[in-house]
């Protein structure tokens, strides 16, 4: 293992995707989101995905040298079109527009169509917060999900995050999660390294219990608590793809794949303004002290501290620095 600093690993990446194609806003974004998810230790959505954008870059799966395009198609309802380009610099185009229509009108929505996976979800809604709004973001992916019962895959693991602000530039909530039970990046990383899955991860093709994360790879990931998951999965699908542009997941071909067509996927966002409500303060407070009340309980997300420098394995930052010629 090595320490590698924050500072250092937002400099790296935006070099190595630089390296291969991206402008350099583009890159700066992509790379804040990566340095972000290292620092809370969120390995899949960070240094693990750099040579995949770069792949994907080289053979143009993902454009890096797009502008997105912002369109406000109503008062409070603000769309952009990242043109298959990356999803942080698209986001950064809607943001500002977004959080001044809910300042104007209480709630507004981001939409954010024909872009690439935008890995951490709670990454943007985490922005939201901070501004001092209640952040809700949806987005879908590649299929990996069947029904219950099922063998047919129809959703993705269509995460939901949702970030509230503590009124002091902070955090009081977060949650990011998969609607299933578990994300597809630990089955992959569980194959990587020759390790068995718990079971009631997946199921394999023929719709049986697996605890082997090949099996499952050719299988179908389970909704975290069964209907009410797959609910929630649907319900992130129909406004991830409705209500963007973005395709639907059968549609979607494997995230990491080199080569082939642009993920083509939307995040849908809904900005709140809380001081809307006279009493929203408050009550946020009340809750907050009821479920940190018992010793080691807290708000989903509350207290999160940024690790700076982390550690990385050797040979995952040898590679970086390769990327980054």
């Amino acid at each position: 293992m090595v320490q590698i600093s924050l500072d250092k690993i937002e400099a790296t990446v935006k070099t190595a995707l630089m390296a291969h194609g991206a402008e350099a806003f583009a890159a700066a974004e992509v790379a804040r989101a990566v340095a972000a998810a290292e620092s809370f230790g969120n390995k899949i959505c960070g240094l693990y995905y750099v040579e995949s954008y770069c792949q994907q870059l080289s053979s143009g799966r993902v454009k890096g040298d797009v502008t997105p395009t912002v369109t406000t198609p109503r008062s409070s309802t603000i769309h952009v079109d990242a043109h298959f380009g990356f999803a942080q610099p698209a986001f950064a185009y809607g943001l500002p527009l977004a959080l001044d229509a809910a300042r104007q009108t209480g709630i507004a929505t981001l939409a954010v169509g024909h872009a690439h996976t935008c890995t951490s979800l709670g990454y943007f809604t985490e922005q939201i917060a901070r501004s001092g709004f209640i952040g809700m973001g949806f987005t879908n992916a590649s299929p990996i999900v069947a029904a219950p019962g099922g063998k047919t895959r129809v959703i993705g693991t269509n995460p939901i995050a949702f970030s509230v602000p503590d009124g002091q530039g902070g955090i009081a909530m977060q949650f990011d999660q998969s609607t299933t039970t578990v994300a597809l990046g630990k089955i992959t990383m569980a194959k990587a390294a020759g390790q068995p899955i718990p079971e009631g991860w997946a199921v394999d093709a023929a719709g049986q219990p697996t605890t082997d994360p090949a099996a499952a790879l050719q299988g179908s990931l389970v909704s975290m608590g069964g209907y009410k998951g797959w609910g929630f999965g649907l319900m992130a699908e129909i406004l991830a793809a409705g209500m963007t542009g973005g395709v639907l997941s059968r549609d979607v071909k494997p995230l990491k794949a080199p080569e082939g067509t642009p993920h083509d996927l939307g995040q849908y966002y809904i900005v709140i303004d809380p001081s809307a409500s006279p009493d929203f303060a408050a009550r946020l407070t009340a809750l907050s002290a009821a479920a940190s009340a018992d010793e080691g309980a807290r708000m989903p997300g509350q207290n999160k501290v940024p690790a700076d420098p982390v550690e990385v394995e050797d040979h995952v930052w040898a590679l970086m620095e390769t990327l980054a010629g």
